[in-house]
């Protein structure tokens, strides 16, 4: 919370959890199985050792990641991520396809048909998508 006791609007709260380039990068990396810290380290080209053990630290604290020894001696853990870490997912993708606009990288199409995937706001009481502005959602 600021020190103004003005709260943060939930974007902000979430970039002040996750929103450096680092931490975004584990979280995808851990999508699709746990990793133990050197592998985790290959997943993510470019990260040092001292950053990386600083943002699985980080991640931790905020309840993203989860380390579980798989070794006493020496005494080595692989990573994890939570429930609340998984559901980081979608948005990670959302930033993969923007990311990709123009630049020629993958885009998620679907698998049958291989139509471009698009993301849709969906209310599962009204069974509805929700439309552009001004009855997208509203966060409160």
């Amino acid at each position: 919370m600021p020190s103004d006791g003005l709260s943060l609007s939930p974007l902000a709260a979430a970039l002040g959890r996750v929103g450096d380039r680092w931490s975004l990068l584990i979280v995808d990396a851990l999508l699709d199985a746990p990793l133990p810290y050197k592998e985790l380290q290959q997943a993510v080209t470019g990260i040092a050792t001292n950053m990386l053990a600083q943002r699985l630290r980080r991640l931790e604290a905020e309840r993203v990641v989860v380390a579980e020894p798989y070794s006493r001696r020496p005494t080595r853990y692989s990573y994890d991520l939570t429930a609340r870490g998984r559901r980081l997912a979608g948005a990670l993708r959302l930033l993969s396809e923007w990311g990709s606009e123009g630049g020629g990288g993958a885009v998620a199409r679907h698998p049958l048909c291989g139509t471009l995937m698009e993301a849709r706001w969906y209310c599962p009481t009204c069974d509805s998508i929700a439309g552009e502005r001004p009855e997208g959602p509203v966060f409160v």
